[in-house]
């Protein structure tokens, strides 16, 4: 600015042009669907526009919403785990405990467990106490009278190898010898809690078999 004696001259020089404030960019759009087809077949251009995904659901989700879909095999695992009828007929003293374990202080009815007094209709057999070679024929009928799939508990130590009585002649150094065996019960005998545990870890492997149909099937 200039100022002269008796006059005033006052000079502004020229405002800078504003600058608009630079805006986020956009995120990425998808792109539109190019429709410039050629111009020689007019007729085919909604035949040949893209189509836009959309997701969609099972018919059976939208006529029965919050129906769980699961393998037919786990079902019917689920079902035999929680529904095991153990043969009643014991041994030696190791069917005292058995006996016990049915009693109301324990209450197996909780899990599912029923004791059967036939072998038509159980799916678990207890080898409850010592097996002599006389008395193997009649557990070894009772097995194969038994339907499927059908498992076997080895409980005690007389009916797992003997026992006390494994040097004797005329004692089965072990059941397993005549039929199969999925769990053992250690003990002479084992408590009731020991018989509940083998149940447990029955169930647990019928769930892990689940796509066998059991022994002899």
């Amino acid at each position: 600015m200039a100022m002269t004696p008796g006059t005033a001259t006052t000079t502004t020089e020229p405002a800078a042009p504003e600058v608009a404030p630079a805006t986020p960019a956009a995120p990425d759009a998808p792109l539109a669907p190019d429709t410039n087809f050629p111009g020689e077949h007019p007729n085919e251009i909604p035949a040949l526009a893209p189509i836009t995904p959309q997701p969609g659901k099972a018919l059976y989700r939208q006529a029965l919403p919050g129906v769980m879909q699961v393998p037919a095999d786990l079902v019917l695992a689920a079902a035999r785990k929680s529904s095991l009828w153990p043969m009643t007929f014991g041994l030696a003293c190791c069917a005292i405990e058995m006996i016990g374990t049915y009693m109301s202080h324990y209450d197996l009815d909780r899990f599912g467990i029923v004791p059967w007094p036939s072998p038509r209709q159980s799916d678990v057999m207890i080898v409850a106490g010592t097996v002599t070679k006389k008395m193997a024929p009649a557990v070894k009928l009772l097995y194969e009278q038994m339907p499927n799939p059908k498992w076997v508990i080895s409980m005690g130590a007389c009916a797992t190898n003997g026992g006390p009585y494994t040097r004797y002649d005329r004692v089965l150094q072990g059941v397993d010898k005549i039929i199969p065996v999925d769990v053992y019960v250690p003990g002479c005998p084992p408590r009731p809690e020991a018989l509940i545990d083998s149940f447990l870890a029955l169930q647990d492997m019928i769930m892990e078999e689940r796509s066998a149909e059991g022994r002899g099937a």
